[in-house]
């Protein structure tokens, strides 16, 4: 039998994921993703800018925010460096300036050490075209890839 995962996997966790527990389409996945979070799975780390953003969201968005905040998440402050990279991936065109908060999510993903980003933004996070060039600007700027994925991609549903 395979042992046991020690340290759970430092995941930064977008806005969009809270409210896809939520969401028809996304709301089975995003409850076990949640789920595998309670069981020590994942440590959800998330930004000054989600909890600006929950603020704004539904009641049951942000009491979901608030009980895994207990359990399982840590708020990092932007650092400095993270404006630095949103800066250099709005530079380097990865995406517009329309979409810099989306920009600062991956990059204080990044600069805070994270595993991995989970999000359900499609166009302007977890896509295909985009990844590379986010992964690009990065180790231009001395910092390593981040892996960028939907929780459909991490969620473990494998009776083994």
């Amino acid at each position: 039998m395979a042992e046991m995962q020690r340290h759970p996997i430092r995941v930064y966790v977008d806005t969009c994921v809270f409210g896809g527990a939520f969401d028809l389409e996304f709301a089975t996945t995003t409850q076990q993703f949640f789920t595998q979070v309670r069981q020590g799975k994942f440590h959800l780390v998330t930004s000054a800018l989600v909890l600006e953003e929950i603020e704004h969201a539904p009641h049951a968005v942000q009491d979901l925010f608030r009980e895994l905040l207990v359990h399982a998440m840590t708020v990092v402050e932007t650092p400095a460096e993270a404006f630095d990279l949103q800066l250099a991936y709005l530079d380097a065109a990865v995406v517009s300036s329309k979409w810099a908060d989306d920009a600062l999510h991956v990059a204080t993903a990044t600069v805070t050490d994270c595993a991995l980003i989970i999000s359900w933004n499609f166009k302007h996070i977890v896509h295909f075209q985009k990844i590379p060039l986010y992964n690009a600007v990065n180790i231009a700027n001395g910092f390593r890839a981040i892996a960028i994925h939907s929780p459909l991609e991490v969620v473990n549903d494998d009776e083994r």
